[in-house]
């Protein structure tokens, strides 16, 4: 059996799983609630202290024990005041956890059967979720790559027209990346980021970019080792194979399943391949790895302004 071909019981979520975890409503709502306030155990407002939440029955509240004031778990996330079904959020995050190079809106809407605009903004939702900031340890790879049309398909007045977006990318040799976009590909840009993921002394391997041969002037101690792609591809341990792989993997995605992505939008989605590119190797499925996100505030929410506008 080949094992690249076989999806590990640990990583393994399939369609009945899901079925079977979250087979209604309230068992999203659950799954929530015990992921932000496990037992039902939380601050009330009114009380100042800490108490038991019971479910209030045709709401997606809970009420205190003793003085009945509701709290509610979708509150501030990203199923905040939404009227979709929150079954179908959760459905909507296994499709997207559960694909490697991506999944349409046009796809969602004929797996779900909300409308286009619903399935475009329920997806914008979900990739807030899929945003990291880390920081890398060597040995690591760097490359930048443009990402836009192709200037074959442009009318002759747009040719001088700049209209692609330049992205950086710094890969850990069998680990994880980070991806930022960049305004442009000059050291103003670029050198900033680069001492903000890697720590001193890290190990890098770039191509012979006039830009990147700076890092050794950084005042960080970076190692610096080049390959010269115009004669090979490989100088020893000097290679970009892993960042190239990486950009491969985007771009084929964005091409197959989107088509095209402007600049205003294109972070969230290399963050979305970046989420998953980062999680191959762990042992748990992908999807319990995107749910248990779900909790985190995207907006603020009235009792998280109540709590910080009291007094301590």
């Amino acid at each position: 059996m080949n094992r690249y071909q076989t999806v590990r019981p640990e990583q393994k979520y399939t369609a009945k799983m899901f079925d079977r975890e979250f087979p209604t409503e309230d068992a999203c709502l659950e799954y929530v609630k015990e992921k932000r306030f496990p037992g039902g155990m939380a601050l009330c407002v009114n009380c100042g202290v800490e108490r038991k939440h019971y479910r209030v029955s045709g709401r997606t509240s809970y009420a205190c024990h003793a003085c009945g004031n509701h709290i509610y778990p979708l509150a501030g996330t990203i199923f905040h005041k939404s009227t979709t079904p929150l079954r179908t959020w959760f459905f909507v995050i296994r499709l997207m956890a559960s694909t490697r190079v991506g999944i349409s809106a046009k796809q969602i809407q004929r797996e779900t059967g909300v409308t286009y605009k619903t399935a475009w903004r329920m997806m914008k939702q979900v990739r807030k979720l899929m945003a990291d900031e880390r920081k890398l340890t060597g040995p690591v790879e760097i490359d930048e790559s443009q990402f836009g049309a192709p200037d074959a398909n442009k009318h002759r007045g747009l040719l001088r027209q700049h209209s692609k977006t330049t992205v950086l990318g710094i890969v850990e040799r069998g680990g994880r990346v980070v991806t930022r976009v960049l305004p442009d590909a000059t050291k103003e840009s670029i050198l900033p980021i680069v001492g903000e993921v890697l720590p001193p002394k890290t190990m890098i391997y770039s191509d012979e970019s006039a830009t990147l041969a700076l890092v050794r002037w950084m005042g960080m101690s970076h190692k610096h080792s080049t390959v010269n792609h115009s004669e090979s591809y490989v100088n020893g341990y000097a290679h970009t194979n892993t960042i190239d792989g990486f950009w491969s993997l985007v771009k084929r995605g964005i091409k197959g399943v989107y088509y095209q992505v402007g600049a205003e939008y294109l972070q969230s989605y290399l963050n979305e391949y970046a989420f998953r590119y980062n999680r191959r190797k762990v042992m748990r499925p992908m999807f319990a790895l995107l749910a248990e996100r779900t909790t985190a505030q995207v907006c603020p929410s009235a009792r998280e302004q109540r709590l910080a506008a009291k007094p301590e």
